[in-house]
C-alpha cells in the first residue's frame, strides 16, 4: 500500500513563551488528523492565527509536534528520505540580494544533493517553468516581490520533488503572473506531483484544489471537496464562511 504524501494523527503543536513570572503557551495546532494522497492538490485555508504556517512547518520538518505524528511519504519530516521528496516555498522567501537568480538557485540546488550537469540543467529548468530566464541578468535586489516569488517557486522546483508545499504561492504576484503559475501547478500535479497549499484567495485555491481543509483556531474545522463545493451554490467561499463563523 503506497504511504501517504503526508500524514496528521493527533497532531498537537504548542509554543512555549518565557515570561518574567513563568511562561506563556499558546496551542497553535490541536488534534490535527488528515491525509494528503500522492498526486492530489490539497488546499489549507483558514483565518489568520488558525495554525496554517504552523502545519506548513510541521510538514517541512521545521518544527516538531508537542504532540502526535507527522509523516511524509511513511518518513518523519526530519528523515533525509522525507525532504529528498518535498520543495517548499514559504510565504515571504528570502535570497541574497547580491546575486543573479541562477546563482542563487545553483546554491540551493547543492544543498539538495545536485552537481555538475545535472544541476545546470535543474537551474534552467526551474527557470524556463517560473518565467525567470528574461531577467537572469539581474541581481536578485532588483527584483519585485513577484518576481521573488516567481524565484521562491523555481527554487522548490529543482529537485523534482514528489510534494510541492507552498505557503501562499501567488503572493504579490500580478494576474497575468497568476494565470502562469496556476498553469504551471496544474501541469506539475499532472505529472503526478502532490501539492499542499495554503492561500488567503479563496478563489485561486478553488480553482486548483480537488479538497480542501479549513482550520479554525488551530482545529480543523471542515473538509470540504470539489464537488461539495461545485453544488453549492455561494462556491467554496460561502461554505468557507459557514466553517469559520
Amino acid at each position: 500500500m503506497t504511504a501517504p504524501a503526508v500524514a496528521f494523527s493527533g497532531v498537537e503543536k504548542t509554543y512555549k513563551r518565557p515570561r518574567l513570572l513563568g511562561a506563556e503557551y499558546n496551542t497553535a495546532v490541536k488534534g490535527l488528523s488528515f491525509e494528503v494522497r500522492p498526486g492530489e492538490v490539497t488546499g489549507l485555508l483558514g483565518l489568520n492565527g488558525a495554525g496554517k504556517t504552523t502545519i506548513m512547518k510541521l510538514i517541512t520538518g521545521l518544527l516538531f509536534p508537542t504532540a502526535g505524528r507527522v509523516s511524509v511519504f511513511g518518513h518523519s519530516p526530519a528523515d533525509v528520505a522525507a525532504k529528498a521528496r518535498v520543495g517548499f516555498l514559504p510565504e515571504l522567501p528570502y535570497f541574497p540580494p547580491q546575486v543573479k537568480p541562477a546563482a542563487a538557485l545553483a546554491y540551493y540546488g547543492r544543498l539538495s544533493g545536485l552537481s555538475g550537469a545535472e544541476l545546470s540543467l535543474a537551474v534552467g529548468s526551474s527557470m524556463h517553468r517560473t518565467g525567470l530566464e528574461p531577467h537572469a541578468g539581474k541581481r536578485i535586489s532588483e527584483f519585485s516581490k513577484g518576481m521573488l516569488q516567481r524565484l521562491g517557486l523555481a527554487q522548490a522546483l529543482l529537485h523534482k520533488p514528489d510534494l510541492l508545499v507552498l505557503d501562499e504561492p501567488v503572493s504579490g504576484l500580478d494576474p497575468l503572473a497568476i494565470h502562469d503559475i496556476r498553469a504551471l501547478l496544474a501541469g506539475l500535479n499532472a505529472e503526478g506531483r502532490a501539492i499542499f497549499l495554503s492561500s488567503h484567495s479563496i478563489s485561486e485555491v478553488e480553482k486548483l484544489a480537488s479538497r480542501v481543509l479549513i482550520m479554525v483556531r488551530g482545529a480543523l474545522a471542515a473538509t470540504v471537496t470539489r464537488a461539495q463545493w461545485e453544488a453549492s451554490p455561494g462556491g467554496l467561499e460561502k461554505l468557507f464562511v459557514e466553517a469559520v463563523k
